[in-house]
């Protein structure tokens, strides 16, 4: 089916970043971004966690990262964490929804992402929203006697009475394995109103938390929250699996690498290239050898011996595999 946006269409990005980790991903996501699309028209927007009772500690950006962030062009927009908090962090990208313009289409990414080439090259279609296809069977893990992965889904799809749970199934897939069933990575996701997704997001994220069907009583939550319920909102909103015009997305576009040591690993040249060169100026530099995976990983060359075992052996089968591999060079960290 072919895209109904223009691509003139104006539409926001935004991603998350606190003090700690975050700020310094958000080095290289807003760095990458602002280069590889010097025409955006949107704004680029940094979701940012306020201090509260929800979080211990301070969240803000540090003062020599706000002055990079905001010196390449992106926006520092404050938002309170009234649900989740600390103790649900990937709750930010739902309760951060809230702060965005209402009425404005919106392109949500998990701040460990990279650009290389410019969304002008995909095609969004904010109509009908959609998410990342980059992930692996982690939920439900239904148990041995039942109920199964079809009994969980659909009850959920009850609870908030959401019509054509057959049609959100991959019947090219077997009946009861994972992948038949609407299930996404949050490391991107789409749509046309962040105000309104996000109120739907929130709904259906915390009713699922506190008060789940029978069917889930034996499936952990945390940390799959947010994809638990993303699928459901997505198909409210008559959104479902992306289709080939946002290939670019995990692609030659965007690349989730969600953690340094993994994105040396197994990453392209052309992403590992990007990340050097734009970090190679001293004023990005100092800033951003405080964070110990860059200093060592990126400013001590560390990453690129790293790289050069896994060229010589190959990748493992498995991530988990592929961090154990990792630790046992020492150069695991995040």
């Amino acid at each position: 089916m072919a895209a109904k946006r223009a691509k003139s269409q104006p539409f926001n990005i935004f991603c998350i970043a606190q003090n700690g980790r975050l700020e310094y991903e958000a080095i290289l996501f807003v760095l990458s971004f602002t280069a590889a699309n010097p025409d955006f028209k949107g704004r680029l927007i940094v979701a940012e966690p306020q201090p509260g009772p929800l979080w211990k500690g301070e969240t803000r950006i540090s003062d020599p990262v706000r002055a990079i962030l905001e010196g390449a062009g992106a926006e520092i927009v404050p938002f309170e964490s009234k649900v989740f908090g600390q103790s649900y962090p990937y709750g930010n990208k739902i309760e951060a929804l809230a702060a965005l313009p209402a009425g404005e289409p919106f392109v949500f990414f998990d701040t460990d992402t990279v650009f290389t080439a410019p969304l002008s090259n995909v095609t969004f279609d904010f109509d009908r929203p959609s998410a990342s296809m980059q992930r692996e069977g982690t939920w439900p893990l239904p148990p041995l006697y039942g109920p199964g992965y079809t009994a969980i889904w659909k009850s959920l799809y009850d609870r908030f009475g959401l019509k054509g749970f057959a049609k959100t199934l991959d019947t090219s897939q077997p009946d009861e394995y994972w992948r038949r069933y609407l299930y996404f990575n949050a490391g991107w996701f789409f749509g046309a109103d962040p105000a309104e997704f996000g109120k739907r997001f929130l709904t259906y994220a915390r009713e699922i938390r506190d008060d789940p069907p029978d069917e889930l009583a034996s499936q952990v939550f945390d940390p799959w929250l947010d994809q638990i319920a993303l699928p459901l909102v997505i198909h409210s909103f008559g959104g479902g699996r992306p289709g080939p015009y946002l290939d670019g997305l995990d692609g030659d576009v965007s690349c989730h690498y969600r953690a340094l040591p993994l994105m040396y690993a197994r990453e392209s040249d052309r992403v590992i290239d990007t990340v050097e060169t734009l970090v190679a100026p001293n004023q990005i530099k100092k800033v951003l050898k405080v964070y110990e995976p860059a200093k060592k990983l990126i400013f001590q060359g560390k990453g690129r011996k790293l790289r050069a075992i896994f060229t010589a052996e190959g990748l493992p089968r498995t991530e988990k595999q592929l961090r154990n591999r990792i630790r046992r060079e020492k150069l695991w960290m995040r």
